[in-house]
């Protein structure tokens, strides 16, 4: 066990807390740890690299963490109409086509590499970028900020997440019938 991959099992045995701090409308509470969480994230990244201590369940691990931070996150803020149900709807259901997609694939024995796509770090991005304001602004409400600045991220972060989710179904397909 490395200092990266212990800093990603730590992201995801703290996201429990995290939804229970939602639950209790512990908002600020909730930003602290969020922000915490993603710092990490970074973190092990960094560290893995400048470290040389990539490793294979590392490769797993960290998107795993991603994945179970940003679907908590969303599937608890949704149930408290923090954000729009639907923009949790499009996040999560472009996560369990993914998995399914990859599921398929290991099924009829295809080899594949999972290797995000760029255009998917800029919607993981945007996907933490709206938790994070959205707790932001329930945290500590700011009469000047207009929600339409929220909405719009919002939006953004529904787009690139249905285009990269798009983009996850056509590379599955090929592979399942090259041409």
């Amino acid at each position: 066990m490395n200092i990266p991959n212990f800093l990603t099992l730590l992201r995801i045995v703290l996201v429990p807390l995290l939804v229970i701090l939602l639950i209790n409308k512990a908002f600020l509470k909730a930003l602290v740890l969020f922000t915490c969480l993603g710092l990490t994230d970074a973190l092990d990244g960094f560290l893995a690299r400048v470290l040389n201590q990539q490793t294979i369940l590392g490769s797993y691990l960290d998107p795993i963490a991603d994945k179970v931070l940003v679907t908590s996150c969303f599937l608890a803020l949704a149930i408290l109409k923090v954000i729009p149900g639907w923009l949790a709807v499009v996040v999560i259901s472009r996560d369990v086509m993914i998995l399914l997609g990859i599921s398929i694939l290991s099924f009829m024995d295809i080899p594949f590499k999972i290797q995000p796509l760029f255009m998917s770090k800029i919607t993981t991005t945007l996907q933490i970028a709206a938790v994070f304001f959205a707790l932001f602004f329930k945290a500590l409400p700011h009469p000047v900020i207009d929600d339409v600045w929220l909405l719009l991220l919002y939006w953004l972060t529904a787009g690139f997440t249905i285009l990269t989710g798009y983009q996850y179904v056509v590379r599955g397909v090929k592979l399942i019938n090259p041409t």
